[in-house]
């Protein structure tokens, strides 16, 4: 449920938020919820708004969970008018909102704008868009002649009650870490016998204010709060009350995994079974049984996320999902866990978070908004692969999920702990750029120009949606009228494929274009090749107010750029040189250049990977010491017809942009001493 009558700077935040009904209803405010007094309005207030009061409570019951929202909220600015705007949205099932008052305060006089103001019920899916049918209604009323000076007062109440959790309750209580001006409180109560296990952040443990059923935290004028600079996920939290009553992640596990057992069970008379007994007939292996069980389920079965009646946590079962084409992952995994049950493959659901904010859930409690995805695990051969039926049908069982996933939950009968999933440096590259120059006709001439991208992960299958939708007609016309006159004075050519085997994303564009040859006196001549040069990195340094004692974080990433330059046939190769090769590892991350001279062309690979997401702060400190001697000199190559020893490279070998299979699993993209 969303709630929309705040700028988002002075929120108080508590999720879930889901409400269900059909109506708006109006209502004196809940027994339990209770108002702050009113924090006087300063002389001098600055920003859009200040903040008189502002009231958010949490309520659990046998029944429902509750949430109450009150605020009253002084108007300074034209921007705040937008305040006015009041939005609800909400699914049907555990409730209506109640709107218990919506008050405009001007002058010494109370306007109660619900006298003569309703909402407006707008029965549509506001996500359709994005493919998502989760029943969702949304009442608006704008609230009428709101001006600058006017203290605006709303004040109701949203219900959660999810028939997959059943009683269970869990979620979370933030304050904004740059709240506007004000007063804020934020509680949680409970029924007798509905006590949930809560845990907070220090910052909320010194405002925390015990009562016998109920928790509560009170700020006046909250200082903004800024976590420690480039340090790991879950240093990002700060202010936040965690509340769940499930004791632990395999009770968590447990409830969930029968839902995907019954999900997946199949009718006697099934058509699923048929289209297993398909699969068994055409494939032998294992692996490649389960390779085209998931590629049925992407391909034949369209993506569209369904949160009606019990679908926002419960999975649509393998029959009907197979019988309308259509289901979310939910629905996607079930589907694929019937089918691999059928061919005798052992695989179970897991819960994931695919934003790649995962880091630190083992210190969370058991909450489900935590999860937005959940996959397929299949265990073939003693290995362990992950199928995820929403990606596009190019993306085969892997060994890793294709999100950058660290933590994540199985769901069993019996129950799973969390599982951190090891990391290491990958051995080939996110993204290889390969840049062929063919300056043979001259300095003065036009070179004809060879450029790939090979791009693989999530990256790489956005791409293959992206491509796999144009005509080779239309990518040539694109390119030629977004890319032509830059570096390509010509575009003969574009050609596009998904590599399956090599799981990657392959673009070449072939043409020609004027290299900028540097003029450096006396027939001497210099070029800085494409992709050559390494900026040096940042000091990892922190405010004084924040931790100087965590760790630092590099997202992880490998890319890599090869450059081949065929010379110009007039000269010869003791005439050329280039900037130095080297191998630098800073803040954990290897940074390598490579350089050789053969066969009449000037080969150069320059490679960067993370090898090392997280390094301590005494580390970054002495990395912080070496910048000053970074090599950040761009690529380089310098011809000088005097005829002297030219110097490229400190014998390397280099394979060219045209004689090495780039898309092979293993490339020389980093040095030798760190390629494991």
């Amino acid at each position: 449920m969303r709630v929309w009558f705040l700028i988002s700077a002075s929120l108080c935040v508590a999720a879930p938020l889901h409400a269900q009904s059909q109506q708006v209803r109006r209502a004196p405010a809940p027994a339990w919820a209770t108002l702050s007094e009113l924090l006087p309005v300063p002389e001098a207030p600055a920003g859009p708004v200040f903040i008189r009061r502002q009231d958010l409570e949490i309520h659990l019951s046998d029944k429902t969970q509750a949430q109450f929202v009150g605020s009253r909220i002084k108007l300074l600015q034209a921007s705040a008018l937008q305040l006015g705007n009041i939005s609800i949205a909400w699914n049907p099932a555990a409730g209506a909102p109640i709107v218990h008052e919506i008050k405009v305060f001007r002058d010494g006089q109370v306007i109660d704008v619900l006298k003569d103001s309703t909402f407006e019920i707008l029965r549509r899916e506001d996500q359709l868009e994005a493919a998502r049918l989760d029943g969702t209604l949304t009442a608006v009323l704008r609230v009428p002649d709101l001006r600058v000076g006017d203290e605006l007062e709303v004040e109701l109440t949203t219900f959660e009650s999810d028939p997959t959790l059943g009683q269970h309750r869990g979620g979370l209580l933030m304050l904004a870490p740059s709240p506007s001006p004000g007063r804020y409180h934020l509680g949680l109560g409970w029924d007798d016998g509905y006590k949930p296990k809560f845990k907070m952040t220090a910052d909320m443990t010194a405002a925390m204010q015990k009562a016998e059923r109920q928790i509560d935290f009170r700020f006046d004028n909250p200082s903004a709060l800024s976590p420690p600079k480039d340090a790991p996920a879950r240093y990002q939290w700060q202010r936040v009350v965690e509340y769940s009553d499930f004791p632990d992640w395999p009770a968590f596990s447990r409830l969930f995994a029968p839902l995907y057992v019954k999900a997946a069970s199949l009718d006697a008379d099934s058509p699923v079974r048929r289209e297993a007994t398909r699969i068994a007939a055409a494939y032998a292996s294992p692996l490649d049984r389960a390779s085209a069980a998931l590629k049925l389920v992407q391909q034949d079965v369209r993506y569209i996320y369904v949160g009606l009646n019990r679908g926002n946590l419960t999975p649509a079962s393998a029959d009907e999902t197979w019988q309308r084409r259509y289901g979310d992952c939910k629905a996607k995994t079930a589907l694929l866990l019937a089918l691999l049950a059928q061919l005798g493959v052992e695989a179970e659901a897991v819960l994931v978070n695919s934003s790649g904010a995962d880091d630190g859930f083992d210190q969370r409690l058991p909450i489900p908004q935590l999860f937005d995805h959940v996959l397929v695990r299949a265990h073939i051969d003693g290995k362990a692969y992950w199928l995820d039926g929403t990606l596009p049908p190019v993306a085969p069982p892997s060994e890793r999920p294709v999100f950058p996933v660290s933590e994540v939950l199985p769901l069993s009968v019996k129950g799973s702990e969390l599982e951190k999933l090891a990391w290491q440096p990958p051995t080939t590259p996110d993204e290889i750029g390969l840049i062929e120059i063919d300056a043979r006709a001259g300095f003065d001439k036009p070179a004809r120009i060879v450029s790939t991208d090979i791009v693989r992960g999530v990256k790489g299958l956005q791409e293959q949606v992206q491509y796999s939708s144009a005509t080779p007609g239309q990518l040539l016309a694109a390119y030629r009228q977004n890319a032509t006159g830059g570096f390509w004075q010509a575009i003969d050519d574009v050609q596009w494929h998904y590599d399956q085997k090599a799981r990657a994303s392959i673009l070449t564009i072939t043409g020609t274009g004027t290299i900028d040859w540097d003029d450096d006196g006396d027939g001497a001549k210099s070029y800085a090749l494409p992709g050559g040069g390494f900026s040096p990195p940042d000091r990892r340094v922190r405010a004084a107010d924040q931790s100087q004692d965590a760790p630092f974080y590099t997202k992880p990433e490998y890319d890599c750029h090869v450059t081949t330059v065929r010379l110009p046939s007039s000269t010869q190769a003791k005439q050329w040189s280039s900037k130095p090769s080297f191998d630098q590892r800073m803040f954990g991350r290897n940074y390598h250049r490579a350089w050789e001279l053969r066969d009449g062309s000037i080969r150069m690979v320059r490679g960067s990977r993370v090898e090392q997401p997280e390094i301590d702060a005494e580390a970054a400190r002495r990395d912080n010491g070496r910048i000053a001697a970074f090599d950040n000199s761009m690529g380089w190559i310098s011809y000088n017809p005097s005829g002297q020893k030219g110097a490229v490279g400190k014998g390397e070998k280099v394979p060219a942009t045209y004689d090495s299979d780039w898309t092979a699993g293993e490339v020389p993209c980093v040095s030798p001493a760190q390629a494991h």
